[in-house]
């Protein structure tokens, strides 16, 4: 009551002193038209705040009653995703996106629901979903003729061989398409442009996810903006896409099992970017990404081969005790700060190597301790800061050709095998300015090794790529 009494006493107040400055209230006449005037200023101003609380009453009203159709909706849609029909749990992902696109304030709590519901516990059924994409890093199917008829010999044996229905591979085989949909309906509104087949106004900008421990099948984030991605000890079935993604938050993938391909190119990581421990089982390729911030790759599992041609590492690059079991490729690749690739577990396999051509290492580049059973390729490779490969093994041919140091590489106690396999004198290893190998020492390896002695040298007055002699 007080909220329309107070405010017409005061304007019927300030009424009555202009009108008293503005007639004569010496006759009757004038105080007459005063006191008329005054009573209606009052009423109108009753009535117009009468109105004015009536439409705030209402809109109250309508906004309550829409939180309530809101609420209910999505505790319905909560409760329908914990239903046994697979029908029944589509709608109810479908609901939560249509509350999510409706109720940008509601958005990261629908995300947080999706994702919960991924991180439940499911064990995908025997069959896989689609065609399997055919190619792999570089083409490695056409550079390997016996992989090629290897994985055709098993997609023949696939169409031939009929399927086993086991008991629950069907109730799988459903949560697997609701799962499929939940991954899309993320998909859908975490890409921001038209190039990626989605619209602007789908897009929802600045939403974290927390995939910890989730099973993810076929995931395609391809051009998605994440925020904070937390990928912990999450299982990748399927090929893996996160092609041209930028993370503006930290991107966790510790501990992660990649099952099949796993395509990060071009992807931005603006904040930190954990791989410590994650396990590629498949091919990985990081050709011309970004790190922003620190790079850490240690104690990671490289089972295929893998990529990193022109990625840029604006940060500390960290590759300690990572394991490369098939060909390890960073040519081109700038490090702009510390890069460490020490106590790199070693593969058996001598057909696959690591190449770093062309690769630009600003500070400091340590392989100390390293172990490269395949070839190792530092063509014209530029070390600005110096490089440490200290204690490191050679098993097969080693070539810094056309590299340039703006100091002498570290070299003590690295030793190199002097007969790597039938390797002609065209294919001698080429070591860095200023180390050569010794006569034959006395190792616990098998063949006939050298270690590496350092000899004097005057470091020429050589441009970055500029081819440098090595004696």
């Amino acid at each position: 009551m007080l909220v329309i009494v107070v405010p017409v006493v005061a304007v019927t107040a300030g009424a009555v002193l202009l009108l008293l400055r503005v007639l004569d209230t010496g006759s009757s006449t004038g105080r007459l038209e005063l006191i008329r005037t005054a009573l209606a200023v009052g009423a109108g101003t009753g009535a117009i705040m009468t109105l004015v609380l009536a439409w705030r009453r209402q809109q109250a009203t309508e906004h309550d009653a829409a939180e309530r159709r809101l609420t209910e909706l999505y505790l319905k849609a909560v409760e329908q995703l914990g239903s046994d029909q697979a029908a029944v749990r589509h709608g109810a992902l479908y609901a939560l996106e249509r509350v999510a696109q409706d109720n940008p304030d509601h958005r990261q709590v629908v995300v947080d629901v999706l994702c919960a519901y991924l991180r439940a516990p499911f064990t995908p059924p025997q069959d896989r979903p689609g065609a399997r994409r055919l190619g792999g890093v570089g083409g490695s199917l056409r550079r390997n003729p016996a992989r090629r008829i290897t994985s055709t010999t098993a997609l023949r044996r696939t169409i031939l061989t009929p399927p086993v229905t086991l008991p629950g591979d069907e109730l799988r085989r459903q949560e697997r398409e609701v799962r499929l949909t939940a991954q899309r309906i993320l998909t859908r509104h975490l890409r921001p442009g038209d190039n990626f087949r989605t619209s602007v106004p789908m897009f929802w900008p600045g939403l974290d996810l927390d995939l910890t421990d989730a099973v993810l099948i076929d995931l395609d984030f391809s051009g998605c903006h994440l925020r904070v991605a937390l990928f912990d000890k999450a299982t990748f079935t399927g090929e893996t896409w996160f092609e041209q993604a930028t993370f503006t938050g930290a991107a966790t993938f510790g501990g992660a099992t990649f099952t099949d391909y796993a395509w990060f190119e071009q992807a931005t990581f603006a904040a930190h970017a954990w791989f410590v421990g994650t396990t590629f089982t498949d091919d990985a390729n990081f050709e011309k990404a970004t790190f922003a911030a620190h790079a850490s790759f240690g104690r990671t599992r490289f089972t295929g081969d893998t990529r990193f041609d022109r990625a840029t590492f604006i940060r500390d690059a960290n590759f300690e005790k990572a394991t490369f079991t098939g060909d390890a490729s960073f040519d081109g690749a700038t490090f702009t700060r510390s890069a460490r690739f020490r106590w790199m577990p070693r593969s058996r396999d001598t057909d696959h190597g690591a190449r770093f051509d062309g690769a630009t290492f600003t500070s400091y580049a340590r392989f100390d301790r390293t172990t490269f059973i395949g070839t190792a390729s530092f063509g014209k490779a530029t070390f600005t800061r110096g490089a440490d490969f200290s204690a490191a093994r050679f098993y097969a041919r080693a070539t810094w050709e056309g590299g340039w140091f703006e100091r002498v590489a570290v070299m003590t106690g690295a030793t190199a095998r002097t007969n790597p396999g039938e390797m002609t004198d065209q294919d001698a290893s080429e070591w860095p300015i200023g180390w050569t190998t010794a006569n034959n020492v006395s190792t616990r390896w098998i063949g006939d090794w050298g270690a590496m002695v350092p000899q004097p040298v005057v470091l020429p007055a050589a441009r970055p790529h500029q081819a440098t002699p090595v004696p």
